[in-house]
């Protein structure tokens, strides 16, 4: 069965974005240095579509999802720079309850609950299931979460868009592997207890 795998950039106390929501990469998390190059070619699939030429990585094959799985705040960043689809390499739904129709014509709206399409996703045949954020996307699928590939930065910022955007529990996981980097950036891979 596919899994669903929360691959994310977070901050030591726990942030993937700021408290305005908009994209952290090259301000809060850092692109540049020896974690770099690694990450690309562990996850070549979490590169927008776009950059993938510009990287040479065009054709590399999948190695974790053929799936990516956003919430509406996400994907409206996308859309905000002029890219209405980040991900036409993998197939892609945005969960929202306010959007009918995404303006990237590939990309599929859910407007129902999000914890019952991922399961039905899971059924399928195919590699796993990116969820790329956001923290209140996350927090509606935290039961659905099967393994948290986190890239921690060695950053805090106080304030902003949490991991999980979701009430107090207890979920447990353990440790899988773990790698760390001169850049102070550790790439943290955590299963289901």
């Amino acid at each position: 069965m596919r899994k669903l795998v929360y691959l994310v950039a977070s901050t030591l106390d726990g942030f993937i974005a700021a408290p305005t929501r908009e994209d952290p990469t090259g301000s809060v998390f850092q692109f540049e240095g020896d974690h770099a190059e690694p990450l690309l070619r562990e996850y070549p699939e979490m590169v927008p579509t776009h950059l993938r030429p510009v990287l040479g990585i065009e054709d590399t094959p999948h190695r974790h999802f053929d799936t990516v799985v956003e919430g509406r705040v996400s994907y409206q960043m996308g859309v905000d720079l002029g890219v209405p689809d980040a991900y036409t390499h993998l197939r892609h739904y945005v969960f929202s309850r306010t959007m009918t129709e995404a303006p990237g014509p590939a990309v599929q709206v859910v407007g129902t609950d999000p914890a019952e399409k991922i399961r039905e996703l899971k059924k399928e045949d195919g590699k796993d299931i990116w969820l790329v954020g956001g923290g209140a996307l996350a927090g509606a699928l935290r039961d659905e979460v099967d393994e948290l590939h986190l890239k921690l930065y060695p950053v805090v910022i106080g304030s902003g868009a949490p991991l999980f955007d979701a009430g107090f529990s207890v979920d447990s996981y353990r440790l899988a592997d773990s790698r760390t980097f001169e850049s102070g950036v550790a790439l943290l891979r955590y299963v289901r207890a």
